[in-house]
């Protein structure tokens, strides 16, 4: 563990420093926000305001955790077992094994937001989502069947059942579900400063508290990796933000979250961990359901959930710290769980 939180805070000094470098370029780019015209009055004076902030949690997090690959690559020669023993060190002490799966995960989901979030920039509405969902179901599909024939991936697991339970062949549109719902519940919950960071921060640390508790050190290190990174983007995405993360972060972050999840085997638990973002997906989901069933008639007053209860009179940092409280107690109870 002490491996991990070291990794976490150089992955947030590594994000804090390359910060402002990216907000300048961002801004002399015209990289800027726009605002949907339905949304809360108050999101107007957003407008204009650097994207793409994920850039600042994508980069680190995939340099240096190729940077402990490598380490490790070195690590398992003659000649750098040999300089290892003098200095103490063993190469399990570096990394444990390759954390390549989930950086994959990040570049690729990464990728497709950074074109979504150029064109939105560049006088369009980004990709179209009957363009982007079948990109992300075939993302999601690759990554499964390296997870599923690569890994060795096949089980899931059930709080107080001892014995993971192997469910074949079923595991690959399982992950693709887990994947891209995933990804996509954290682009919704992405519309708050603060808000996406914070709360797949504190989903990253219970899977990492989990993946340690179950032995797995080198998911543990690139889980808390990522929060440190989370943290660096949150110093500057605090309210008033100076940068959104856009869905380079939020697509990234969110199909990443969903392939460690996986590789824990604690999957099951992900909609309790990531409380926060599950409600946000079903509440749009909802409301587009009675909307239509209704024919006209609305269950929220806006979705995502988190403009509802901006609309009930919330400030906005009312609702991102409420909504970071529920995501602490939920990712308390799904590590608890997780123990059983």
């Amino acid at each position: 563990m002490a491996q991990a939180l070291f990794m976490g805070g150089l992955s947030f000094l590594l994000a804090v420093i390359w910060g402002p470098p990216l907000i300048r370029w961002l801004r002399a780019n015209g990289v800027g926000k726009k605002i949907r015209i339905e949304g809360p009055r108050t999101h107007q004076v957003k407008v204009g305001t650097p994207t793409m902030g994920g850039l600042m949690i994508v980069l680190p997090v995939v340099i240096l955790t190729l940077v402990l690959n490598l380490g490790n690559l070195i690590a398992n020669t003659a000649a750098g077992r040999a300089f290892l023993r003098q200095m103490g060190w063993t190469g399990d002490q570096l990394i444990g094994r390759s954390i390549l799966v989930p950086v994959a995960a990040m570049l690729a989901f990464g990728a497709l937001g950074a074109v979504d979030d150029w064109m939105g920039t560049r006088g369009g509405n980004g990709l179209l989502a009957r363009h982007k969902f079948p990109i992300q179901i075939v993302l999601g599909a690759a990554l499964a069947l390296v997870l599923h024939f690569g890994m060795g991936l096949r089980s899931m697991a059930i709080p107080t059942v001892p014995q993971k339970i192997d469910i074949g062949l079923l595991y690959l549109p399982i992950a693709v579900f887990i994947i891209v719902g995933s990804a996509n519940a954290i682009n919704l919950t992405d519309g708050l400063d603060g808000l996406a960071g914070i709360i797949t921060a504190t989903s990253f640390i219970a899977y990492g508290v989990i993946a340690y508790l179950q032995g797995q050190i080198y998911l543990a290190t690139f889980a808390f990796i990522v929060v440190g990174a989370c943290m660096a983007f949150l110093w500057f995405n605090a309210h008033p933000a100076q940068l959104f993360m856009g869905d380079v972060g939020s697509q990234a972050l969110g199909a990443t979250l969903g392939v460690v999840a996986l590789m824990t085997g604690q999957w099951l638990l992900l909609p309790v961990i990531a409380l926060i973002p599950v409600a946000e997906t079903l509440s749009v989901i909802l409301q587009v359901a009675y909307f239509k069933w209704t024919k006209g008639k609305r269950l929220f007053r806006m979705s995502p959930l988190h403009h509802h209860f901006e609309l009930l009179g919330w400030s906005e940092t009312q609702v991102v710290q409420r909504f970071w409280l529920i995501a602490i107690w939920s990712a308390m109870i799904g590590v608890a769980l997780a123990l059983l």
